[in-house]
């Protein structure tokens, strides 16, 4: 496999990682979401539409895949010999730590749902506790980055 090629891969597999952890993450907290309104409704309380914040938390996180797969491209045919395996590695590892914040960012997301539904308290101690697991994917880009700008 060429150099360009596994830039390209490196690339590909930031974004890919990184977005399945933005979908799974999404995900358990779009059902707690759900889950937490049925509740309400069940009990004529008004359902919170602040929940959403919630949900969409673990979006950024392809954003973030993102920023890399474009520095990664902008490489190719820019670089010396031999760079496709580093930028390969980088893309992998880079995605897999951006996608899992994603991932657990959801779960954390969840338990924000079902326990901001039920008390009405809380919401910025929640959202402070997924801006916490969100810094793991934001220091893997900026640290991802400068792996990358040493790669000439």
């Amino acid at each position: 496999m060429s150099d360009a090629a596994m830039i390209v891969a490196g690339a590909i597999a930031c974004l890919g990682l990184a977005g399945a952890g933005s979908a799974l993450g999404t995900g358990y907290a779009a059902t707690a979401a759900v889950g937490a309104w049925k509740k309400c409704y069940a009990a004529n309380k008004p359902a919170p539409f602040i929940l959403l914040s919630f949900v969409g938390a673990p979006i950024t996180q392809t954003l973030y895949g993102m920023i890399l797969m474009f520095i990664m491209l902008d490489k190719v045919g820019k670089v010396a010999a031999g760079s496709g395996v580093p930028c390969l590695v980088a893309g992998v590892f880079a995605g897999l730590a951006i996608g899992l914040s994603a991932l657990f960012q959801g779960r954390a997301g969840a338990a924000a749902c079902d326990a901001q539904a039920e008390t009405n308290q809380g919401f910025t101690n929640y959202l402070a506790a997924l801006g916490i697991v969100e810094t793991v994917a934001i220091f893997a880009m900026v640290f991802a980055l400068i792996a990358l700008s040493a790669i000439r």
